[in-house]
């Protein structure tokens, strides 16, 4: 089936300052549209065509035949869990049960964000930042390219997308400054509340 772009949650430039109307122009209109292209025409008339693009993600992980087609479909999904990931009204410490399992699992909050700020500034060359629950646990996990937590068995929760086309307009090669910034003002922690919910189902 089709993998249709989802919208905006947000308007192109409610990110500001911190992520520039014109990066999101780019990143979402061009890059994410594309690798949505790109995966809808590989699929097209294929076995795959009537799966989710989860299930085709996890189904191709480990295929060097179907590279392109995981490729394509997994920076789909990537994405559009990245747009989620982040909100106008985000950043800080969160409350609930998402802050409580941080606290547990982490040591609290500043050591979460150490972690993850760690992970996504030190990922070589592209790839992404990922809180996840595995087993049970939150885990800070880095993946490379278009590697996602999805085809390990774990529940995404929050992510952050550090290809360079996701911060260079905005900050050129100073991705620890963009990091930083999506974790202290961006990070949508309702995104990750419903989806740490999810996964205790």
């Amino acid at each position: 089936m089709a993998y249709t772009q989802p919208a905006l949650p947000y308007a192109e430039n409610a990110l500001a300052p911190h992520i520039s109307a014109e990066t999101i122009g780019f990143h979402y209109g061009k890059h994410h549209a594309t690798y949505i292209s790109k995966y809808n025409g590989m699929v097209a008339g294929t076995p795959f065509d009537d799966q989710t693009i989860e299930d085709v993600i996890v189904a191709t992980a480990n295929d060097p035949e179907k590279a392109g087609l995981f490729n394509n479909g997994a920076q789909a999904w990537n994405h559009s869990f990245y747009w989620n990931s982040l909100s106008p009204d985000g950043g800080g410490a969160p409350g609930g049960q998402i802050g409580e399992k941080i606290n547990a699992d982490f040591g609290g909050y500043d050591k979460f964000r150490e972690e993850l700020a760690n992970a996504a500034a030190t990922q070589f060359g592209s790839g992404w930042a990922w809180l996840v629950l595995d087993k049970g646990q939150l885990k800070i996990v880095k993946t490379a390219n278009a590697q996602t937590p999805l085809t390990n068995g774990m529940f995404p929760i929050l992510t952050i997308d550090v290809w360079e086309h996701a911060y260079y307009l905005d900050y050129q090669n100073r991705r620890p400054d963009y990091v930083s910034a999506v974790i202290g003002e961006l990070l949508n922690w309702n995104f990750a509340a419903s989806n740490f919910e999810a996964a205790q189902v």
